[in-house]
């Protein structure tokens, strides 16, 4: 199976003093890359979260946020008294030095300024960091499964791309030998025209012409594109991590896909494999994205 590198998880807390709500989300990326947002009371826990998600999660552009209201007074932000009247004394001597006119009601103005508002810091205590470290891992689950579920249909859409693009080889196939029946019409063509059929070496023509239809010959490319598709199949089916692997084998499908349109000097093949392009084209996008 195949597991998407997006993904949400969300989880909550309720404590006697606060709701604690957990978000994490994922999105693609090359290795894992965390990126965390929390309160003060968890900022020294953060080595610790960090391990639990590189545990639970083996790549992808990770964002974990904690944040949390309260419910009780004894936690909210109080007004830092010394900061606010010092800041209402500073502006007041400026005004009047600037003969400015000042309305009392500017003490909001003076409230976002820094300092202004305190946080009164409480430890963590080691049974709500026990809650708090099982919400992370419930949120952390959800993403999974989330990624999981995504990953579902990301591989039905990727069967179907594979497997077109295994009809339109076969359709090429079709027109392969009347291709060379083709190119053999167009050089003795050619040299009928220049009267020059009488005088040459009809074996040696013939060993000219096999060395020059060989150039066009793409049968092993056909083989190594069908096991290529074949591998890419067999891959989506191993356990993830399977992204990496899924992205170097759609790059020598490419390749192969490439090499058969160089070769192909006919503009039905030609036509066939921009559509190979095509569905080779979306599989690479959906690679970008799996685990």
């Amino acid at each position: 199976m195949i597991k998407s590198m997006t993904g949400f998880g969300k989880a909550t807390l309720n404590t006697p003093r606060k709701k604690i709500t957990f978000e994490v989300k994922s999105l693609n990326s090359r290795q894992l890359d965390i990126s965390t947002r929390l309160p003060y009371p968890y900022r020294e826990k953060e080595p610790e979260i960090r391990n639990l998600i590189s545990r639970m999660l083996d790549r992808g552009k990770i964002d974990l946020s904690i944040y949390f209201d309260m419910l009780d007074e004894e936690g909210a932000s109080v007004i830092n008294k010394a900061a606010v009247m010092n800041y209402y004394k500073q502006i007041r001597e400026i005004a009047g030095e600037l003969n400015i006119n000042i309305e009392d009601q500017f003490l909001d103005a003076v409230l976002k300024l820094p300092e202004a508002l305190k946080n009164e810091k409480t430890e963590l205590s080691e049974e709500e960091w026990d809650l708090v470290k099982e919400k992370i891992t419930e949120s952390i689950l959800m993403l999974d499964n989330y990624r999981s579920e995504e990953g579902v249909a990301m591989e039905a859409d990727l069967r179907n791309s594979t497997g077109r693009i295994l009809i339109l080889l076969g359709e090429a196939e079709e027109f392969e030998s009347g291709r060379i029946i083709k190119v053999r019409e167009k050089l003795n063509g050619i040299l009928n025209e220049n009267n020059a059929s009488e005088n040459i070496d009809k074996n040696r023509f013939e060993q000219e012409l096999i060395y020059y239809l060989e150039k066009y010959d793409f049968n092993e490319e056909k083989v190594r594109l069908k096991k290529h598709c074949d591998y890419f199949i067999e891959t989506m089916a191993t356990a993830p991590p399977n992204g990496k692997i899924l992205n170097f084998i759609t790059q020598e499908i490419g390749r192969e896909i490439n090499t058969i349109g160089s070769k192909a000097n006919d503009a039905s093949i030609q036509k066939l494999v921009v559509m190979m392009k095509d569905e080779l084209e979306k599989i690479k996008e959906l690679t970008l994205n799996i685990l």
